[in-house]
């Protein structure tokens, strides 16, 4: 059974006292504050976040139509309006109530509120799931996919040069040189926009000028400056920035 959180909300002690003593008997449920005041509500709401409230309809400073209204439009809290007097019915399903509970009332008639409760609060848990999983999948088909060859156009030829093989990055204004084995390739093209084609794993931002394929990392080494070096396989000494050093660490430790 999922918890509930619970916020009771009533100017008045003994109704307070009343609700939670039925409440306590209720298996799955958790009390989390209690308010006597419309404010106190709203600030109590924004601190804890509860479940669902049991919110008196008739409380000093503002009423509980009034802090269902300046709690905002989100699926939870849930709320449960509690009173004395029949004619606000109509009015509390209108503002989207969960129930209405008319005082007095007993245990049987709080059990099925309860329940209307935590079927109200699992269809919107089950909704939020389906949004998230729905946005999940739209932004992975929106995310450009990486490119696995770059295109190089050397004296009238356009040779092909496979990521995997790019040791290194370096940039200069609209251009980039590819840094492969001993050749060097320079293509039309920005540091920035480039670094978003290529595998995210794979090649890491070490300064505003530098990339670095991680395949070919051998060590890093930190100066006195608090900056460091990035030394590869082949010997190459890259100068990398602080600013880039956390990203670069955690990338390492992926992939060892």
């Amino acid at each position: 059974m999922v918890l509930l959180r619970v916020l009771i909300a009533d100017d008045e002690s003994l109704a307070r006292e009343r609700l939670r003593q039925l409440l306590l008997n209720e298996p799955g449920v958790e009390i989390i504050a209690e308010c006597a005041s419309g404010s106190e509500t709203i600030a109590a709401i924004r601190q804890h976040a509860p479940d669902v409230v049991f919110l008196d309809v008739r409380m000093p400073d503002l009423d509980g139509f009034g802090v269902m209204q300046k709690s905002g439009t989100a699926a939870l809290p849930v709320f449960v309006l509690v009173t004395a007097h029949e004619e606000f019915a109509v009015r509390a399903f209108a503002a989207s109530a969960v129930d209405y509970l008319l005082k007095p009332f007993d245990r049987a008639r709080l059990q099925k509120t309860l329940l209307r409760v935590r079927e109200t609060i699992s269809h919107h848990r089950d909704h939020q799931g389906v949004k998230q999983i729905t946005q999940l999948v739209a932004d992975l088909k929106s995310r450009p996919k990486s490119v696995e060859r770059i295109a190089v156009k050397s004296q009238g030829r356009v040779v092909f040069v496979g990521t995997k093989q790019i040791e290194w990055i370096q940039g200069a204004d609209n251009y980039s040189e590819l840094h492969v084995g001993e050749s060097t390739h320079l293509i039309r093209q920005t540091l920035v926009s480039l670094g978003h084609e290529l595998p995210q794993q794979q090649f890491v931002r070490i300064s505003r000028s530098l990339i670095v394929n991680l395949d070919f990392v051998q060590e890093f080494r930190s100066t006195s400056h608090g900056d460091f070096r990035v030394i590869l396989r082949d010997g190459t000494q890259l100068s990398a920035s602080r600013n880039y050093r956390e990203r670069l660490r955690q990338l390492m430790d992926k992939t060892r």
